[in-house]
């Protein structure tokens, strides 16, 4: 497989092909449900589901969300543009591959101590 821009490296996201969002998305633009930045994700357990019949970028998502992830650090981490790992975390969550945990914001203003810990998370990676 070529390696990505800017250099080789042996992580996760190199493993995947460089392939166009929209590609990814099928091109949809938004996700069939509103996901946010900071909302986790974890694998769901999948029993005996073949996981070679998933797509690539399915299958790096599977792997990396056996800890629980952020839409933002599923992002960061595979080198995917935000918006495109909401729309595929969005459909892996339909096919019962991953199970989202939403945030529950008070009256619509956001949690400071989350806000900080993502900050916090953020400048580590």
């Amino acid at each position: 497989m070529p390696d990505r821009p800017g250099g080789a490296g042996s992580d996760a996201a190199d493993e995947i092909p460089l392939v166009r969002p929209y590609a990814l998305t099928r091109g949809r633009t938004r996700a069939r449900v509103k996901l946010a930045v900071e909302a986790l994700v974890s694998s769901a357990t999948l029993g005996n589901r073949d996981l070679s019949t998933l797509t690539p970028e399915f299958q790096a998502i599977v792997s990396l969300c056996r800890q629980v992830r952020s839409v933002a650090e599923i992002s960061a981490l595979l080198r995917i543009p935000l918006g495109v790992v909401r729309v595929v975390v969005a459909d892996m969550a339909a096919e019962g591959l991953v199970h989202v945990h939403q945030p529950q914001l008070d009256e619509g203003q956001p949690d400071l101590n989350l806000l900080e810990r993502v900050l916090s998370g953020l400048r580590r990676l």
